[in-house]
């Protein structure tokens, strides 16, 4: 499956959608979305995986590069990761350093 990312900035958060596969081909699409909305000043970073159907070793170090880029005073949730990609989160113990929820609401 094709690699989708969309990526915006609502106020004080971003909003990032990830859907298909992420690897060493596409991470790069995904590092050059998070730069882009670590110039905004947000406060929480929303990471869309419903639709997220892979994530290689790549792309957590893009989620690695995310929290690193965006520092501790940005709260990072990942919503909706199915449950090969949550795996792979909770494999390296990166499920600590992030929110992993099922449901984000955006009116809060």
């Amino acid at each position: 499956m094709a690699f989708t990312i969309e990526a915006e900035v609502l106020g004080d958060l971003g909003k990032v959608t990830l859907i298909g596969e992420l690897d060493g081909s596409t991470a790069p699409l995904f590092k050059e979305k998070i730069e882009e909305i670590a110039k905004a000043e947000i406060k929480r970073l929303v990471l869309l995986m419903a639709e997220l159907e892979y994530m290689s070793s790549a792309g957590l170090r893009v989620l690695i590069f995310a929290k690193q880029k965006m520092g501790t005073s940005v709260n990072i949730y990942i919503v909706g990761a199915q449950e090969m990609v949550q795996d792979t989160i909770d494999q390296t113990g990166l499920h600590q350093s992030f929110y992993l929820v099922d449901a984000f609401d955006f009116t809060t």
